[in-house]
């Protein structure tokens, strides 16, 4: 996409696992709030890093899905720990996320870091009842022998 012809790219990463309506919900949203989305979906090993655990569904297989999703213009294979690298990739103007990161440390260092190159960053409210945590609580507990 041409950067000169005034189109505000947005950015929403994600693990994208076992996909729900939280992660609809997100897309949703952030297309409402640009002209152009890229969905970046967060590779295997990255993921390992970040929360400690493999996802459920291959990258591979997470960005087909993805992809298919009519509010996302691109997919990015999200393959950097530090957003501001994907960033001077792919030069976005607004970053969304869950707004479980409002007010954390660790979503004011993401804000401060990405005011210093002009990108705003933009919550939106987190899907509490459903999540990929709870999916795979649920998947386990139906794994589990019956006693």
């Amino acid at each position: 996409m041409s950067r000169g012809d005034g189109a505000r790219v947005g950015y929403a990463a994600g693990a994208f696992d076992l996909f729900h309506v939280g992660h609809l919900n997100l897309l949703r949203h952030a297309k409402a709030r640009c002209d152009h989305l890229i969905a970046g979906v967060v590779a295997d090993e990255v993921l390992e890093i970040t929360k400690g655990r493999r996802p459920v569904v291959p990258l591979v297989e997470r960005a087909e899905i993805v992809s298919h999703i009519s509010y996302v213009d691109e997919v990015h294979h999200e393959v950097l720990l530090d957003k501001l690298d994907t960033w001077r990739e792919l030069r976005f103007d607004v970053f969304f996320k869950g707004d479980d990161w409002r007010g954390t440390p660790k979503g004011e260092e993401l804000e401060r870091r990405f005011a210093r190159v002009g990108v705003e960053v933009v919550y939106f409210p987190y899907t509490v009842h459903t999540s990929s945590t709870i999916l795979r609580a649920a998947l386990a507990e139906l794994e589990r022998p019956a006693v």
